[in-house]
């Protein structure tokens, strides 16, 4: 599909192409949120894949995943309760094994030989639960694992998952596209990017960062009373279609603090996935090795990443679908992202080795770099001249 253009005279517009969003969904593993949240003895309910799942924890802790639709007579199975190790339908009572079978009908002498339900399968790790999906129906592939993550909640002196969520209305492409764009840092963080590289292989898509900090843009790390920040190291790796793993290290004005960022999603349908990120940081040293202190400091810190995230959002909940991106030479790999991508959406016999072999590319910041200095400056030298004229126009006390 095109969106169509007027164009006047002999001048050719760009037309901005686009086909409609995949029907199917990547395969891979997918975070759905934090482990604590689905062990209180109830089932939960989570819009994916174009339908609708049951989730919950057995007797011995292992979380199950269901489709949620009972398949006696359509009840939601995540409107019903938890006995023993089975979801109990509220329509009917029927219940079911995390194994997708029904285990008993309390008012029936035995259970249909075809109860059965389609199960998903479903790990935990570092305190959060993924479901693994497949177009094909087939179990997880060992070369798309999750690694695990390298600090975080499970060592004791980092903080636990600042965790947040919410739904965006496009599809998961646009969020993936982020991995190659460098100029939005500048533009969307306020943030100032003077190294950047992105090396795609097998099933993991890296963005190596290092930038500097804007002087002239700091207004929400002050209203929260964050501490100054002189620059950042960022390796970030999607595992996968869904999940990546921010490895930062902030420069702040009392040393470097290790943060790892959770950047993940699951779709909804093909035009809205939920999008989930958390954070955690290594607690700040402070004086007197006050933990209140310290765990006061991070939170503050947790904070400024999480208004950094926030912004991307609402670029995505805002722009429009684009196959035929107009690029300069600064945009970077955006087609070649996308071929990379493209392998979680064919079945499993048609991934090419163009969509895993390995790809490097170092973009040359030397341009960025000159013109956003000068635009920093420029917006300094403007500020500290309306500064000056505010003060000259303040009355001077006379001499008695």
């Amino acid at each position: 599909m095109t969106a169509v253009q007027n164009s006047t005279g002999a001048d050719e517009v760009r037309h901005i192409e686009f086909e409609a969003a995949p029907a199917r969904f990547a395969r891979g593993w997918h975070c759905i949120g934090l482990e604590k949240e689905f062990r209180d003895g109830r089932p939960h309910s989570i819009q994916a894949f174009g339908t609708k799942l049951v989730v919950w924890a057995d007797s011995q802790g292992d979380i199950k995943v269901l489709d949620a639709y009972c398949r006696h007579m359509g009840g939601d199975l995540s409107q019903g309760s938890i006995k023993g190790d089975e979801v109990a339908c509220p329509f009917h009572d029927w219940r079911w094994g995390g194994d997708g079978r029904c285990k008993q009908i309390p008012y029936s002498r035995r259970v249909p030989l075809r109860a059965r339900t389609r199960t998903w399968h479903a790990m935990t790790q570092d305190g959060l639960v993924f479901v693994w999906h497949d177009h094909e129906g087939k179990a997880p592939i060992p070369e798309q694992a999750i690694p695990l993550i390298d600090g975080g909640p499970s060592d004791p002196t980092w903080t636990d998952w600042a965790w947040a969520s919410t739904i965006v209305n496009t599809n998961c492409r646009e969020i993936i596209d982020n991995v190659v764009d460098m100029a939005h840092f500048f533009y969307v963080h306020h943030a100032f990017p003077t190294y950047f590289k992105n090396t795609f292989e097998g099933h993991t898509a890296t963005q190596l960062q290092k930038g500097v900090n804007r002087d002239d843009m700091r207004p929400a790390e002050v209203a929260i009373g964050a501490p100054k920040r002189l620059g950042n190291t960022s390796v970030a790796t999607y595992h996968g279609p869904s999940f990546m793993i921010d490895d930062l290290i902030y420069h702040y004005e009392h040393g470097d603090t290790r943060t790892v960022l959770i950047n993940c999603h699951y779709p909804i349908d093909e035009n809205s996935f939920m999008l989930l990120y958390g954070i955690s940081m290594q607690r700040p040293e402070v004086e007197d090795d006050d933990p209140a202190a310290a765990e006061a400091l991070a939170a503050k810190m947790v904070a400024t990443v999480r208004l950094g995230f926030e912004q991307d959002v609402e670029i995505w909940k805002n722009k429009t679908r684009i196959d035929n991106p107009l690029l300069c030479e600064e945009d970077g790999p955006v087609y070649q992202l996308r071929r990379w991508y493209e392998q979680f959406y064919v079945d499993a016999d048609q991934v090419t080795p163009e969509m895993t072999e390995r790809f490097e590319f170092e973009l040359d910041t030397t341009k960025p770099v000159e013109a956003w200095k000068r635009e920093v400056e420029e917006n300094l030298a403007r500020r500290a001249e309306a500064a000056a004229e505010s003060a000259a126009a303040v009355p001077q006390p006379q001499d008695a």
